[in-house]
């Protein structure tokens, strides 16, 4: 991750869980902590967690796994040591990761490999394919681009702009046109060309609007997708948990991508949107530039928390 997204990144909870230590140290009398102690202990996390914009879900099994490892134990001697370990556990737990070498290898098994990307207007799709783009050809693998948002203003030309930047090839339409079928010609050329990767813009859309996911439901039984990645606005803190539902529901996810996260201090849709749906962060954008795309660990989010 860049310097400005380590500076950032969970500043706001790291600050809160000093002050919650300190308060709730002091209620810690007994050797070993029993249940109605660690109840006041947790309802202190529960309204940091709540600040933090991590999901209820989370919290609940948060709350689950810091039981089963904290009552009956003891914990006033070495109080800061215990919780912190106690939370590393519950937090490990529910993060979810998938191991990059995994991730390539399913992507150069078949060619071409056809992505299908999509999320909210404004969550970054656009600006995170291109950075994709830089990642795959970073490991050697070509890529084609599918212009498949004809909704919105300007959004072809964009795409075109990183594509010329990036010298990848770019299947575009007018706008207007059928997204399905600029996915389609974009696999045909991919097929042609022997390209590695086939990356599919979809029109961001809200999803309660029932047309427009109609329409990424078309696009999908079209071009059968090897995978299809949600992007999200880590700043929209628990909406991003509602789209995550919504979008995996009606048309199946199976990666996310969170974007901002180098302006993101709390860090709760990181704890939240993966453990909601049960499906792995792949990428997190941690700027505007091409290389701002860092590789989603667990181990990265835990050091940076502890």
């Amino acid at each position: 991750m860049n310097l400005e997204g380590e500076i950032v990144l969970f500043d706001f909870l790291k600050k809160k869980i000093e002050s919650v230590f300190k308060k709730v140290e002091k209620v810690v009398t007994e050797k070993t902590l029993d249940q109605k102690s660690f109840d006041t202990i947790f309802w202190e996390f529960e309204l940091l967690l709540l600040q933090s914009n991590v999901s209820a879900e989370v919290i609940s099994k948060v709350k689950e796994e810091l039981s089963s490892e904290l009552v009956g134990k003891s914990v006033k001697r070495n109080f800061k040591q215990v919780i912190s370990s106690a939370l590393r556990k519950a937090f490990n737990d529910v993060l979810i990761e998938v191991k990059e070498t995994d991730f390539l290898k399913s992507i150069k098994a078949k060619k071409p490999f056809i992505i299908m990307i999509v999320g909210v207007n404004g969550s970054g799709k656009t600006t995170t394919i291109s950075k994709l783009v830089q990642y795959f050809k970073k490991n050697k693998l070509s890529c084609v681009l599918a212009a498949g948002d004809t909704f919105r203003a300007a959004s072809i030309e964009q795409l075109k702009h990183h594509g010329d930047k990036l010298s990848v090839h770019v299947v575009a339409g007018g706008y207007g046109s059928d997204s399905a079928s600029i996915g389609y010609d974009a696999v045909k050329y991919a097929e042609k060309n022997k390209t590695n990767v086939v990356l599919i813009d979809t029109a961001g859309r809200l999803h309660s609007n029932t047309n427009l996911m109609d329409e990424l439901h078309k696009v999908k039984k079209v071009n059968n997708p090897d995978i299809t990645i949600f992007v999200a606005d880590a700043l929209t803190g628990n909406d991003v948990v509602e789209q995550a539902k919504k979008f995996n529901e009606q048309i199946r996810v199976d990666y996310v991508v969170l974007t901002k996260t180098d302006v993101d201090d709390k860090g709760g849709a990181i704890l939240s949107v993966g453990y909601t749906i049960k499906k792995p962060i792949l990428f997190l954008g941690t700027g505007q530039e091409y290389k701002d795309l860092k590789v989603f660990t667990k181990e990265d989010v835990l050091k940076k928390l502890f």
